[in-house]
């Protein structure tokens, strides 16, 4: 599948668009549940339009646990349909819609009472397995002790009398949305980011579009649409003052912290799951790295810029260590980050209760809310809302079909992963670079190998990020939608979070290298640095120290 390059020409032209056509449908909010509610939308036939006030996945959709999972919590909650519906999208997104950017991981979950706690699991995790629709994964399996530290080398013997092993999926969640988004580009929705809806247009009660202001130009845009899906997340109840009206719902957010430290300190061939008093913890592997989260505590700051605190880390480090054998430290801590989950306000005081569940409502005529829910069901919030967008529209819209639409770069992926050794001969990059284009472009992988035909260098590895070619972050620019800095090492690559110094020494030479691409002078550069250098120290709880020494909050 051919591309359409969401670069610098694109964005001019959308803009264009934006300012000329009403649209039967505008979405306002670029995480994952606006970005599949455009390619839900455009994908019925309906001319649509979307608008992101930062960048693709720039809040909550970037920053999650990066698992599609049903929630074995939710078992436990008596949520059996929405644990159903979940394990029916993470089988959809395995094997039909992503299947490039989606893949099962292992977990064990140890055992620490001999008889009750491994029935009492081992029912859950067979309901679990029972549940997930069409066998996509291996099926649980019962492990003693001696079993259990054979998986799991790193653990505390005296941590656990055995453990059950189950499997559940992965995702880069930030490429997932960004690839979402390029898909409802591909099929003819009119995508741009830096866009932020100011305020609805009305004629009389009804909503009519959103004024839209260009960040990067300081344009206000009046974009006209027949119907508005408002999928802002943790922004709903902002959104909502904005159309001057109350929903019959709010959100709550609740903040999730993660760590990220290095493979060798933690000697696991499985990722780990276990209970604790406030929140459930996860080891899950990453690269090069063991992701370890998360926290579930209460949120009333505002939906901007959460950050980590010690206590955070300290919090996660004091679980952890209850069950490793050579605890961490606070210096194993190589990158930390933090997002905020949007919660259906219940009775519920603690946010570890409150529904995981989505909504959809029309508070005012022609504007449609949607909000809660989770990353794993994103697909089925989006239907619900284009369902309730349609319901105002002249004509009969054709149901969705996203349940059978691949995301971009899943086309093709299995015959290219299985010629990626002839890939890699042609290309003259190692079968293992060539792997790890094909897990984040897919069938796109093509388009990337010809920018390294084109100019070999870009074949090469980033100083500072050896983990990525030159050629990703110019083809982040040039075809991803990258506008700034922090959109290219902490969304379209994630070195911002699996570097210990935040990216920062490769954070010069990836602006020299989309410079040319985003039209870019010697001070554009600097001042694109000097940007990241204070995002950075944004994300590690503003230290005022220089961010890379600063490796985790103090």
């Amino acid at each position: 599948m051919t591309s359409t390059p969401l670069g610098p020409q694109y964005r001019e032209a959308t803009l264009q668009r934006l300012a000329d056509t009403e649209f039967d449908v505008l979405v306002v909010g670029g995480g994952i549940v606006g970005a599949g509610a455009a390619l839900d939308a455009v994908s019925r036939g309906l001319s649509v339009a979307l608008v992101e006030a930062r960048d693709w996945a720039s809040g909550t959709s970037s920053r999650s646990s990066k698992l599609v999972h049903g929630g074995l919590r939710y078992l436990e909650q008596r949520d059996f349909g929405l644990v159903r519906e979940a394990l029916r999208e993470r089988s959809l997104m395995l094997t039909r819609l992503a299947p490039h950017l989606v893949r099962p991981v292992p977990f064990l979950y140890p055992l620490k009472h001999r008889l009750w706690e491994r029935c009492y699991v081992g029912a859950g995790v067979t309901l679990y397995d029972s549940m997930g629709g069409s066998r996509v994964m291996p099926r649980h399996k019962q492990l003693t002790r001696g079993g259990a530290l054979r998986e799991a080398p790193g653990l505390r013997s005296d941590a656990l009398v055995g453990a059950i092993q189950y499997y559940d999926a992965q995702v880069d969640d930030a490429r997932y949305t960004m690839m979402v988004a390029r898909t409802a580009a591909h099929y003819g929705a009119c995508v741009a980011t830096r866009t932020e809806a100011t305020g609805f247009l009305r004629e009389g009660e009804r909503v009519t579009g959103a004024a839209v202001l260009d960040a990067e130009s300081g344009a206000e845009i009046a974009v006209r649409a027949r119907r508005v899906v408002n999928a802002t997340g943790v922004w709903t109840d902002g959104a909502g003052r904005m159309a001057g009206t109350r929903t019959a719902f709010s959100v709550r957010a609740s903040k999730g912290v993660h760590l990220l430290v290095r493979r060798d300190r933690i000697a696991l061939h499985t990722g780990l799951i276990s209970r604790t008093a406030k929140s459930v913890l996860f080891v899950i592997p990453w690269g090069r790295h063991w992701i370890i989260g998360t926290t579930d505590t209460a949120w009333e700051n505002g939906p901007e810029g959460p950050t980590a605190d010690g206590a955070d880390v300290d919090y996660l480090l004091e679980q952890v260590n209850g069950l490793l054998r050579v605890p961490l430290e606070r210096q194993d801590v190589e990158g930390v980050y933090a997002g905020l989950r949007p919660l259906l306000s219940g009775e519920a005081d603690d946010t570890t209760r409150l529904s995981r569940e989505h909504t959809v409502a029309e508070p005012v005529p022609g504007l449609v809310v949607v909000t809660g829910g989770k990353f794993t069901t994103y697909r089925v919030m989006a239907q619900d809302a284009v369902d309730a967008a349609a319901e105002g529209l002249d004509g009969n819209v054709p149901d969705s079909v996203t349940a059978r639409l691949p995301v971009l770069g899943a086309v093709g992926y299995e015959v290219l992963w299985n010629d990626r050794r002839n890939l890699a001969a042609d290309s003259s990059l190692h079968v293992a670079r060539v792997e790890h284009l094909l897990n984040r472009y897919g069938s796109c992988v093509p388009e990337l190998l010809a920018l390294i035909a084109q100019d070999t260098s870009l074949g090469e590895p980033i100083p500072g990020a050896e983990d990525y070619l030159r050629a990703e972050v110019v083809y982040a620019a040039s075809h991803e939608g990258a506008l700034h800095l922090e959109d290219v090492l902490a969304r379209r690559t994630r070195i911002a979070m699996e570097e210990r110094d935040g990216g920062l020494a490769a954070a010069y030479h990836v602006a020299e290298l989309i410079a040319p691409v985003l039209g870019w002078d010697g001070g554009d550069v600097a001042a694109e640095i000097e940007r990241y250098i204070e995002y950075v120290r944004s994300e590690r709880g503003g230290d005022d120290r220089d961010p890379a020494t600063c490796p985790a909050p103090a």
